[in-house]
């Protein structure tokens, strides 16, 4: 297994709790957990520079499809991946989001246990 970093973007604190500790189950992965779309934008200017954007769909002020529209405007992260979660999968939603530049989705509720597996066949599929 490769090092893997990943900017995890979500408003609900229990929701962010239980992906970051799900994450690190996985002693390869490093997690930087955020708490907006605004915040992510605010770490990748500061110098992140993550191998992977886990990102909430549903936020305040700034959503998941809106901050990966400013996240490709962003030098050296116009090809950043990013994988949305959301509880909204139907399958024209699913279509959207790949439309807009997501690699994938990973469905809420998820199965902490198989997060990171998810996670990494996504970016196996893309790569």
């Amino acid at each position: 297994m490769t090092a893997l970093h990943i900017l995890h973007v979500e408003d609900d604190k229990d929701i962010r709790d239980v992906t970051a500790f799900a994450l690190t189950l996985d002693p390869q992965v490093t997690v930087t957990s955020v708490a907006s779309g605004e915040a992510a934008l605010a770490a990748l200017d500061g110098g992140l520079r993550p191998d992977v954007v886990l990102m909430d769909v549903m936020m305040p002020v700034l959503d998941g499809p809106a901050a990966l529209a400013r996240i490709r405007e962003r030098a050296g992260h116009e090809t950043t991946p990013v994988i949305f979660m959301t509880a909204r999968a139907q399958s024209s939603e699913i279509s959207r989001y790949r439309a807009l530049g997501a690699l994938d989705v990973i469905v809420k509720p998820f199965d902490p246990m198989t997060l990171v597996e998810e996670i990494r066949t996504i970016l196996a599929q893309a790569g």
